[in-house]
This record gives C-alpha cells, sequence and structure tokens, in this order.
C-alpha cells in the first residue's frame, strides 16, 4: 500500500501542476483581452469573456495548489494531507474523464486500514 500513496501523492503534484499552468494560462489571457480590447474601460469590465477567463484562471490556480499541497503532504504522510485528498477526491469526481479518474483512485487507496495505519488514525472497527 506504501506503493500507492507514494503515487497517488505524486498524481496529485502533477495534477496540480498542471491544473495551475492552465490556471496561469487562463489569468494571461484574461489580462490579454482586456488590455488588447479597443473599447474604453467601462466596456471592458463588463466584457463577460473577460471575467470568465479571469474567473476560471483564479479557479484553476487555486484547485491546483491545494492539489499540489495535497500531494506532498500524501508523500510525506502528513495526518492532515489524507483528510485534504479525500477532499479534493469528492471534488475530482466531478472533472471528466481523468479527474474522476484520479478521485476513485484516492478514494480507493485512502479509504481502507492501511492507509488509516499510514497516517497514524484508528481504524475502522471490524464487523
Amino acid at each position: 500500500m506504501q506503493v500507492h500513496l507514494d503515487v497517488l501523492g505524486w498524481l496529485h503534484v502533477l495534477v496540480g501542476w498542471v491544473a495551475l499552468l492552465t490556471g496561469t494560462a487562463f489569468l494571461m489571457l484574461a489580462g490579454g483581452t482586456a488590455s488588447l480590447a479597443p473599447r474604453v474601460l467601462e466596456e471592458i469590465v463588463r466584457n463577460p469573456v473577460v471575467w470568465i477567463l479571469f474567473v476560471s484562471g483564479l479557479l484553476l490556480a487555486a484547485g491546483g495548489g491545494l492539489m499540489v499541497a495535497a500531494g506532498r503532504a500524501v508523500v510525506a504522510r502528513r495526518p492532515y494531507g489524507r483528510q485534504a485528498t479525500l477532499l479534493l477526491a469528492v471534488v475530482n469526481l466531478c472533472l471528466l474523464p481523468f479527474g474522476t479518474a484520479l478521485g476513485i483512485y484516492s478514494l480507493w487507496v485512502l479509504l481502507n486500514d492501511d492507509a488509516r495505519r499510514a497516517f497514524g488514525r484508528r481504524l475502522r472497527a471490524s464487523a
């Protein structure tokens, strides 16, 4: 199970960096769209494309940062890493197709007694 925990942590780090880079690209697109539009400032602010790019970029960058932090915490076996990764796994289930696969793998790896033991958590009561 230790190998699965390491693979899971590094997958979260990798996906987090991709999301960070994508969010940065969206933020740059929002800035470029706002600066190249031949309109006055009031019309640029009302332009929905700029806002969609800006909000999407912020969400992707924030989510990517959380993924990187959670992945590094899983690799280091920090107790909050398991909880953060479980929370992100539930969110990732909605992101088709790769997020869904990563979410299912995260839940499979982290919701068993070996992972609980590795993170110093109490084991589930046996039936």
